[in-house]
């Protein structure tokens, strides 16, 4: 068992224009034992240097920065490394940002106003190659982008081209996934195991065909399915 000297620090660079939210950032994240924020820029372009310079393990991204916005900029720490996992921080009031940046690669979409709490455990997450996905951030998408027709909540449609034979368990853990809730929350909620909420979450993937939990739940809200 891993002891909490032992744990590997995780590494975070904030990029993001306010300074009362950087600051307050990076004192609610070094509260953490295992946290360590390593720099904090104010524009993406500084950013990218830092970024280049310390390779982080994560990154907390704003999208709406000045001269290179947070998208283009998630583009360029791809380029760098694909290791480096990217959290988007978002407001809720920009429906066509929010839209944009679903497909930006990043691996979560966080309100600026999450809690601390919560964003610690989202950036421990994503540091383990786990997806999340706020639940307004899912909500803002599913106003924004129409919705296929004729596809059915069970897929029950007679295309079988559409149709993606999900168990109506698995569109309940679909449905707390789209809501942004981790493989214990998931747990907690249906009152199963973690390793059966994982499985579920497994096997949603596999009959969707996307790589991650974010890709399945940009999906199910194109598709119309929660």
């Amino acid at each position: 068992m891993v002891t909490s000297e032992e744990q590997k620090l995780i590494s975070i660079v904030i990029v993001e224009d306010f300074k009362l939210t950087r600051v307050g950032l990076r004192c609610a994240l070094n509260s953490n034992p295992d946290l360590n924020v390593v720099a904090e820029s104010e524009d993406a372009i500084e950013g990218l240097k830092q970024i280049e310079k310390l390779h982080p393990d994560v990154v907390l991204m704003d999208l709406g920065l000045p001269m290179m916005n947070g998208i283009e900029a998630m583009v360029k720490i791809r380029e760098i490394s694909s290791d480096i996992k990217i959290i988007a921080l978002t407001s809720h009031d920009r429906e066509e940002e929010v839209v944009a940046a679903l497909s930006s690669g990043a691996s979560a979409y966080c309100l600026k106003d999450i809690d601390p709490s919560k964003l610690a455990d989202v950036i421990r997450d994503v540091s383990q190659g786990v997806c999340w996905i706020d639940s307004v951030v899912a909500n803002l998408a599913l106003k924004s982008i129409p919705k296929v027709e004729n596809i059915g909540l069970l897929g029950n449609q007679v295309n079988d081209q559409t149709r993606i034979p999900l168990t109506e368990r698995e569109f309940e853990v679909l449905k707390h996934l789209v809501a942004g809730k981790s493989n214990t929350e998931i747990a907690k909620e249906l009152i199963v195991s973690v390793h059966t909420a994982k499985a579920h979450v497994c096997s949603i993937l596999q009959k969707m065909c996307v790589n991650d939990r974010v890709q399945a739940a940009v999906k199910a809200v194109k598709e119309g399915m929660v």
